[in-house]
C-alpha cells in the first residue's frame, strides 16, 4: 500500500519512480521493495516521510473481518552525486549475484545479473535488480551503498547502522511517525505535526502534498526556536 501510494504521488507531482529491488512477502504482499524517485525537490519533500508507518483496517486476510494493526519502516536517502568521493575499501565488500526475480524482475533476462553487496563494517546490504546488466546493477547498487555510508559518517555513528532509519526506534506501536486508519473511522494523522485528514483514501492514492509541506513548516519553526 505504502509502495503503491509513493508511486500515485510521484505520477501526480511529475516525478519519475524506476523500481531498483523487489522481494516479495511470504505470503502476501512486499516483504521490501527499493525504488528511486527522480525530479527537482524530491529529497526535500520526500525525507519527512522516513520512520515507521502504522496501518489500522479490517485485514483481507481475516475470515473473522476483525481489525488489524501493522506497521511498515520506510529509509529515505539522497542520491550521491558523480563528484562526491567516498573511499570504500574492496576488502570490506562481499558482493553476490543472482538470477532477478519478482515483479521487479519478471522482465530481465535469465542470467545472473541482479546484485547484493554488503559492507561488512557496518552489514549494510543494498542490492539491484532492475538493470539488464550486472554492471549496471552494480554501479547502482554502490551509489546506494554510498548514499547510506555517508548518512552513517553525517550522524557519528559508525557502529549503529539503526541510525541511518532517522528518529525511529523499533517498528512497533508508539515508534510511528504517522497512522491511517480504516476502521472504526478514517483518519490519517502525522504524529509529529499533528497535521490529519479525514479522506484516507484520497491520500493512499498519493494525495501527500499537505502532509510533506505540514513537515517543512514544522522543521522550519524547530531550526528558528532553536
Amino acid at each position: 500500500m505504502l509502495y503503491r501510494m509513493y508511486s500515485k504521488w510521484s505520477a501526480n507531482n511529475g516525478y519519475i519512480l524506476k523500481e531498483l529491488d523487489y522481494l516479495e512477502g511470504d505470503e502476501a504482499g512486499i516483504k521490501s521493495v527499493t525504488f528511486l524517485i527522480c525530479g527537482e525537490n524530491a529529497y526535500g519533500y520526500l525525507k519527512g516521510e522516513m520512520g515507521v508507518h502504522r496501518l489500522v483496517r479490517i485485514s483481507p486476510f481475516d475470515s473473522g473481518g476483525r481489525r488489524h494493526t501493522s506497521f511498515a519502516s520506510l529509509e529515505v536517502l539522497p542520491e550521491i552525486s558523480e563528484d562526491i568521493t567516498l573511499e570504500i575499501n574492496p576488502d570490506d565488500l562481499r558482493i553476490d549475484t543472482y538470477r532477478a526475480s519478482g515483479a521487479g524482475g519478471q522482465h530481465i533476462n535469465k542470467t545472473d545479473s541482479a546484485v547484493r553487496i554488503t559492507h561488512l563494517p557496518t552489514n549494510i546490504v543494498v542490492s539491484c535488480q532492475s538493470e539488464r546488466s550486472q554492471i549496471q546493477n552494480r554501479e547502482t547498487a554502490m551509489k546506494m551503498l554510498k548514499s547510506k555510508l555517508l548518512e552513517l559518517k553525517e550522524k557519528e555513528q559508525k557502529d549503529k547502522i539503526e541510525d541511518l532509519k532517522g528518529i525511529q526506534k523499533d517498528i512497533a506501536w508508539g515508534s510511528q511517525i504517522r497512522s491511517y486508519v480504516f476502521c472504526p473511522y478514517t483518519l490519517v494523522k502525522d504524529h509529529r505535526t499533528n497535521f490529519e485528514v479525514g479522506n484516507v483514501e484520497a491520500v493512499v492514492n498519493g494525495d501527500l502534498n499537505g502532509f510533506m509541506e505540514s513537515y517543512l513548516k514544522y522543521l522550519a519553526k524547530n531550526k528558528e526556536q532553536k
